[in-house]
């Protein structure tokens, strides 16, 4: 069953305009078709179309439930973007594909890349949050200097993955 992201499901029961316009009319589903949401803060919802329309398809919310957790600590990754953008965008994927909890993208002294666009990876991380069936979205967190990274106060155990 094909999954749709509504992240504010709980306050508004519509699908937002670009997955409603792939629910109507690309897969062609109609009012009373069931169909499978997450808000990416880890439920699932079965739903049913009240009302199909490309732009705002209405649902009734017919069951909730939580995603158990993969493990019970917070796995936070922080990398510096690659000059090849395609790099960063098949770590984001894959990344959120295992269920990691938090993406930082770094500043490097030798760093090629100084800036990246959060609307494009944040879609890669939807789309991959939908097609390995999690319902928990990743957090993105923008560029950061790597020492201002590691002083933040932090309660856990840091790891460096260092090629030397």
């Amino acid at each position: 069953m094909q999954i749709f992201y509504t992240p504010d499901i709980d306050v508004n029961p519509e699908l937002p305009e670009e997955e409603a316009g792939h629910c109507i009319r690309v897969l062609r589903l109609a009012e009373g078709d069931g169909i499978l949401l997450t808000d990416g803060k880890g439920f699932f919802y079965k739903a049913a179309i009240s009302r199909a329309h490309p732009k705002h398809c209405e649902v009734n919310i017919l069951e909730k439930w939580e995603q158990p957790a993969l493990w019970n600590f917070n796995l936070h990754i922080a990398v510096a973007p690659t000059k090849n953008m395609d790099r960063m965008e098949w770590f984001a994927e894959k990344a959120t594909e295992i269920g990691i909890d938090a993406i930082t993208c770094l500043n490097c002294r030798f760093s090629e890349r100084k800036e990246v666009k959060p609307a494009r990876l944040e879609k890669i991380l939807v789309s991959a949050m939908k097609q390995s069936q999690k319902a928990t979205l990743p957090g993105l967190n923008g560029m950061i200097d790597f020492r201002a990274f590691v002083s933040q106060p932090f309660d856990g155990r840091k790891f460096i993955a260092h090629c030397e």
